[in-house]
C-alpha cells in the first residue's frame, strides 16, 4: 500500500494550481531587492485520529481528478481507519515559510 501512498501524494500535488510555488519564493524576493532571504520547510505532524476526516478531503480530489480510482481511494481510506483504530495514525504535511529583510 505504500506505493499507493506515494502515488497519491504525487498526484495530489498535480491537482494544485501551483504545486511547486514554494520552490519559487526565493528568486522573486532577491529580484525585488530583499536581503537575507531565507526559506524554511516545516512539517506538521498529526497523530490525532479525530483528524481522519482530513484524509477524505485529500482523497476525494485525487479520485475525482482521475489520479486514483474510487476503489483505490476507498481501500486507502479503510487502511487509514484501521491505522487510527490501532494507534498508528499519522499525517505529515510539509509547508514552506519565506522571510527576508528590506
Amino acid at each position: 500500500m505504500s506505493s499507493l501512498n506515494n502515488m497519491k501524494m504525487i498526484n495530489r500535488a498535480d491537482l494544485l494550481g501551483t504545486p511547486r510555488a514554494a520552490r519559487q519564493y526565493r528568486s522573486p524576493l532577491l529580484a525585488d531587492g530583499f536581503d537575507d532571504v531565507a526559506i524554511e520547510v516545516h512539517t506538521s505532524v498529526i497523530t490525532d485520529p479525530t483528524r481522519l476526516s482530513l484524509l477524505k478531503r485529500l482523497a476525494e480530489p485525487a479520485c475525482g481528478g482521475g489520479a486514483i480510482s474510487r476503489d483505490q481511494a476507498d481501500e486507502w481510506l479503510a487502511e487509514q481507519r484501521r491505522r487510527a483504530e490501532t494507534g498508528r495514525f499519522l499525517i505529515a504535511t510539509p509547508f514552506s515559510v519565506a522571510s527576508a529583510s528590506a
